[in-house]
């Protein structure tokens, strides 16, 4: 067996701790400065990440409410253009009505014209008639004022007008 001695044992200590210093100088604070760094750098690309997404979340939202706008300006647009229609429609049906209105009331007036001139001519008719037939059953020339008088009294009898002069 191999016993140590105690000059061997402090001479391994103080090349362990020699070894130790000089590790630690030119390994362990290199590496602990560049895992440092890099740490740093993570953090910093996490940090600058979450500030982009929450700028583009802003902007998302920003995008979502202007498309929210021009959604109800449209649907604000449709319904004026809706609204101006059927008040242009209605119009347009007043303006159909009216002129259809006028052209019955015109063809009325021109329908009672037609009837006023009518019964003119078959009251001439009539008279006509009722004068040749009264001179041939009285056979006798009446003048033309007795015919225009009894022409007069017959047609008003046959219309149901009163005589003038009687009430």
């Amino acid at each position: 067996m191999i016993v140590p001695s105690l000059s061997t044992f402090l001479i391994t200590i103080i090349n362990i701790t020699i070894l130790f210093f000089v590790l630690r100088a030119v390994l362990f604070k290199p590496v602990t400065k560049f895992m440092e760094d890099r740490a740093k750098k993570v953090q910093d690309s996490l940090d600058q990440a979450e500030k982009e997404r929450l700028q583009a979340k802003g902007l998302l939202q920003q995008y979502e409410d202007q498309l929210k706008r021009v959604e109800d300006e449209a649907t604000e647009i449709i319904r004026a253009a809706k609204e101006t229609a059927k008040l242009e429609a209605d119009r347009i049906i007043a303006e159909a009505k009216a002129q259809a209105d006028l052209l019955l009331d015109k063809g009325r007036k021109q329908l009672e014209a037609e009837q006023r001139a009518a019964m003119t001519v078959f009251q001439a008719d009539a008279a006509a008639l009722v004068i040749g037939a009264s001179s041939r059953l009285i056979q006798r020339e009446l003048n033309s004022d007795d015919n225009r008088r009894q022409a007069d009294m017959l047609l008003r009898e046959l219309t149901g007008t009163p005589t003038p002069g009687k009430n």
